[in-house]
């Protein structure tokens, strides 16, 4: 009789701390969220990038949208979103993230999107026609979008939508540039900064914002030299949080950052002139992003009435 044959074990994930443990999303507010998204065709990133905050998010009716589609055409090692050729784009799509941004009672929205390599011009005008609609039909809603880099296409890209006024440009660095060729390949560091600096350059007026993930291996000194980058790019709010691995074929987590350290990284980027800081290992680029435009914009009118 033939022994049984030995599987081999699969490898145990990582155990992750008490303070980065949420409680699985219920309730009636984050059905309705979830059913209008439905209905109106809509993505979000909180389930295309698997956000640990989509519970309380959604509970409060409160949603990221990902325009563009579900697709992918870069395969970031930190990132869950579906990687591949993606349909066409949807021209409804900027009404209905209008009628959903009035149904849900936005005061803040907060709008990003894939990669989209394939159109020329990266996706710019659909973030342009997204703004449109806002705007005519949800006028005292406050527009923050989270962009891709637009690789190759950046100058006309980002004229475009500057244009258009979003009151918050976000674009995140993510890791620091020693990472980039491991968790970041299809980007560049120095092209990512220059897009804010140009955003900044093109009009002052807009906020800037730009988020890391802490956890991949960088090292301290690195993360105090993208503060320094960020602040020669004159961004205006820095989020940081702590990266978690999507599923055993993404990126490791190599560390988990405590909440103390995240304390420590906050006071150090205030320091070094930072017009707002959110750090803390749940922070995500659209996590309490309403709540943090307004402090943003009370930060710069206090900042200004300092000056006169």
């Amino acid at each position: 009789m033939n022994a049984p044959i030995a599987l081999p074990e699969r490898p145990a994930r990582e155990r992750k701390p008490d303070w980065i443990r949420v409680k699985a999303p219920t309730g009636a507010g984050f059905n309705e969220t979830r059913r209008l998204m439905r209905d109106l065709n809509l993505n979000t990133v909180c389930e295309e990038a698997a956000c640990p905050n989509i519970g309380e998010c959604w509970t409060k009716k409160h949603a990221t949208v990902m325009i563009l589609g579900d697709v992918c055409t870069r395969a970031c090692a930190f990132c869950n979103v579906k990687t591949g050729m993606p349909r066409a784009v949807d021209p409804l799509e900027p009404e209905h993230v209008a009628i959903a941004a009035a149904k849900m009672g936005l005061e803040h929205i907060v709008i990003t999107s894939v990669d989209r390599d394939d159109l020329s011009d990266g996706g710019a005008s659909q973030f342009v026609k997204v703004i449109e609609a806002l705007r005519r039909n949800t006028p005292n809603t406050t527009i923050e979008i989270l962009t891709p880099d637009f690789r190759n296409k950046a100058q006309a890209a980002i004229e475009s939508i500057v244009t258009a006024r979003p009151d918050v440009y976000n674009h995140n660095l993510e890791t620091v540039p020693r990472l980039y060729p491991t968790i970041r390949p299809g980007a560049r560091y120095y092209a990512s900064l220059r897009l804010l600096e140009t955003v900044k350059r093109h009009d002052p007026s807009i906020f800037t914002k730009s988020g890391v993930m802490l956890g991949l291996g960088e090292e301290r000194l690195e993360v105090h030299q993208v503060m320094d980058d960020m602040r020669s790019a004159d961004i205006d709010f820095l989020t940081m949080g702590q990266y978690l691995q999507p599923t055993p074929k993404h990126a490791k987590v190599m560390d988990f950052v405590t909440p103390a350290a995240f304390d420590a990284y906050a006071a150090i980027a205030r320091a070094k002139g930072f017009l707002l800081v959110a750090a803390s290992p749940l922070t995500r680029s659209s996590y309490h992003a309403g709540d943090d435009f307004a402090k943003m914009r009370d930060s710069r009118a206090a900042q200004l009435a300092k000056a006169r």
